[in-house]
């Protein structure tokens, strides 16, 4: 029930990504940047130093500056330590007790850390959106379109993608941006993400959509 020891692989470059089946581009006055579940927890399971990580976490970081500087929303889903058998329910049956209530394992790499004006929200599921205030943020804020960056791309970032479409909110996902248990894993979500929910980018892809006015 443990995360598994992840591999060190490459991420995707922009000609191995699946075709989309739609054409959406992204619009800084209509986007929020999702930064799911990158907590030392998560992103232990990783070698350090290495791809995917390193890559993983420094397109992070120039798609935040680069949303900030656009007045482009970020927010970010982490989960709570020590939550109780109650609150972890069916998650605990296959993942077992999750976060440890330990600062360490709850925190985020200073280099994709939060900023002040950006939004955390307490995420209890595989979808960001699951007993959370996301939807009501993007609605509240007159945004239809939701970049999603972090880990693990097959489990809650393309669940967080799927749910996305569900309400009619536009996803992207960063294919150089998320990483998961190995490429394997990674480029089935690209695939099923880009043939049924969202559009599957790059980091320099996006970037270029989000300067074009």
């Amino acid at each position: 029930m443990a995360l598994p020891a992840i591999a060190p692989y490459p991420l995707p470059a922009a000609d191995e990504l699946p075709a989309n089946r739609v054409s959406w581009t992204a619009d800084p006055a209509r986007a929020v940047l999702l930064v799911h579940d990158l907590q030392e927890h998560f992103l232990g399971a990783f070698p350090a130093a290495e791809e995917p990580l390193t890559g993983m976490l420094a397109n992070t970081a120039r798609l935040l500056r680069e949303s900030r500087a656009l007045g482009v929303p970020v927010v970010y889903s982490t989960q709570r330590g020590g939550q109780s058998p109650q609150e972890r329910g069916l998650q605990l049956d296959f993942w077992g007790p999750g976060v440890a209530d330990d600062p360490t394992a709850l925190a985020v790499p200073e280099a994709v850390a939060p900023e002040p004006g950006d939004t955390v929200l307490t995420k209890w599921k595989y979808s960001a959106f699951v007993r959370t205030e996301l939807e009501a943020l993007l609605r509240e804020s007159g945004r239809d379109q939701l970049v999603i960056v972090g880990v693990y791309a097959h489990i809650g970032v393309l669940i967080s993608a799927c749910d996305a479409w569900m309400r009619d909110i536009q996803a992207f996902v960063v294919a150089d941006a998320v990483a998961d248990f190995s490429r394997e894993d990674h480029d089935m979500a690209l695939r099923w993400a880009a043939g049924r929910c969202a559009v599957v980018t790059t980091t320099d892809a996006l970037f270029k959509e989000i300067r074009t006015p």
